[in-house]
């Protein structure tokens, strides 16, 4: 009985093991995303995380004649990229970012994390 709880535990927690690695840091998608930079903020009780907006303007709404544009939320690991995004609020940004599948509180409050700057122009 005390093999098979032995075999039976190191299952388990190899099983474990590989789930939140793929939950939490396997990159399920990666990509760029261009639009004007909406805001950058500082925020969180404990982890204190950098999260952005960037809006994408021109894609077409369902309703005819109007257009909508779309909001793009993510959030941001390194500090050097997020104080250049803090400092160029309102400019047009392509950005490229990594998706995973669950959000951890340290890394940001979005499943979407902005690793680098491609490019930055005014509007």
């Amino acid at each position: 009985m005390r093999k098979f709880l032995g075999i039976f535990s190191t299952v388990l927690i190899v099983v474990l093991v590989i789930f939140i690695y793929w939950r939490y840091y396997y990159v399920f998608g990666e990509g760029v995303k261009a639009g004007e930079l909406n805001y950058m903020v500082k925020k969180g009780y404990v982890f204190k995380t950098y999260e952005g907006k960037l809006i994408q303007s021109g894609l077409r709404s369902r309703t005819p004649g109007t257009v909508a544009s779309y909001e793009f939320e993510f959030s941001v690991e390194n500090d050097s990229v997020a104080n250049i995004l803090m400092m160029n609020s309102g400019k047009v940004f392509e950005l490229h970012y990594k998706e995973y599948m669950g959000t951890i509180p340290w890394r940001g409050h979005s499943k979407y994390i902005v690793d680098k700057i491609i490019n930055m122009k005014e509007e």
